[in-house]
């Protein structure tokens, strides 16, 4: 009896350790399952929020390569943008992040995938989402628009230029959301008796109309509202200030790095990070319309003193003492 015992307790042992390894290999097998994303930018080129997203991706675990594989494309032209789409949607992505216009070109092409976007406008307005708190679509994610940043912003600038009283207002006529900025601007111009001249545009060309136009108008200063065309153009707005000796005032400090004078707005390489933690969820199991749109609660004031020194403007040292970052 005792040696059919052993011989039984042998053959347990060896059927738990069989059982064991089976477990193992299982888990092993589903933790190493490569998720497949898409990333859709209307850019051209290699997207700087790409990096921050990717980086997002990464302090959640996952390894690119091992673990995840994103298909990246990006274009400014919105029929190679839609192509783009539909190729993401061939490659049986589980979920695709968008940026800029490709939001717009992803949603019209892509009805059943989850979309999950940065967006610097209003989500509602543009028909993206039934509402903030339920996106009730196949798309959710960020949006960078805040209808109190925008009067923030003419505060600010008018406390870091006291003598601007001539403001030229910047922005896409289209832009869904920039009537309630524009609202939002005014105001706050009332309160701080200041004229506001507002012009807007909606390509290059209307851009360096703008600048003859505003050339012409005499305005003390310019206030650009953020958004892909007017990020695009960035550089092209902060040298046109710059020669003209005009202060400047931006929403994000992408335009500042570029030459602009100051900015006053979310951190958007923070936010792309953010949007992985959508991407995270949805992968998970989470429907895009069960997740809410999120509006960035931070903000960084941004100021460029090389900038100030070539038109000749000192900045208050009580608005310096609040920046968040000093480019000099």
């Amino acid at each position: 009896m005792k040696v059919v015992s052993r011989q039984w307790s042998a053959v347990g042992l060896t059927l738990c350790a069989l059982l064991f390894a089976l477990c193992v290999s299982a888990h092993a097998q589903q933790a190493a399952k490569v998720r497949r994303i898409g990333y859709l930018a209307g850019a051209q080129g290699p997207s700087p929020f790409f990096d921050a997203f990717k980086q997002g991706m990464r302090d959640l675990g996952y390894v690119e390569g091992k673990t995840l594989i994103i298909e990246y494309r990006a274009s400014e032209d919105r029929k190679q943008l839609s192509a783009m789409a539909a190729e993401l949607s061939q490659l049986k992505v589980e979920a695709i992040v968008t940026q800029a216009a490709a939001t717009r070109v992803a949603r019209s092409a892509l009805t059943t995938i989850p979309i999950v976007f940065g967006f610097s406008g209003d989500p509602v307005e543009a028909g993206f989402v039934d509402s903030l708190a339920r996106p009730g679509t196949n798309l959710t994610g960020m949006s960078f628009m805040a209808q109190d940043l925008a009067g923030k912003r003419l505060e600010i600038f008018r406390e870091a230029v006291p003598k601007v009283s001539r403001v030229a207002i910047i922005s896409m006529r289209t832009h869904p959301g920039e009537k309630n900025e524009f609202k939002e601007t005014q105001v706050t111009a009332h309160g701080l008796k200041t004229m506001l001249q507002y012009f807007p545009v909606t390509n290059t060309n209307d851009i360096d109309k703008a600048f003859v136009a505003i050339a012409k108008e005499h305005s003390g200063g310019i206030l650009t509202f953020p958004d892909a065309v007017t990020v695009a153009h960035r550089a092209q707005l902060a040298e046109f200030a710059v020669q003209r000796k005009l202060p400047s005032m931006f929403g994000w400090k992408e335009f500042v790095e570029a030459g602009g004078l100051i900015s006053y707005g979310p951190n958007l390489n923070d936010s792309f990070r953010r949007l992985a933690v959508y991407v995270d969820k949805i992968l998970k199991g989470v429907k895009p319309a069960e997740l809410p749109v999120e509006q960035p609660t931070k903000f960084e004031l941004v100021i460029n003193l090389k900038t100030a020194k070539q038109i000749g403007v000192t900045i208050p040292p009580n608005v310096l003492a609040r920046a968040d970052k000093v480019i000099k």
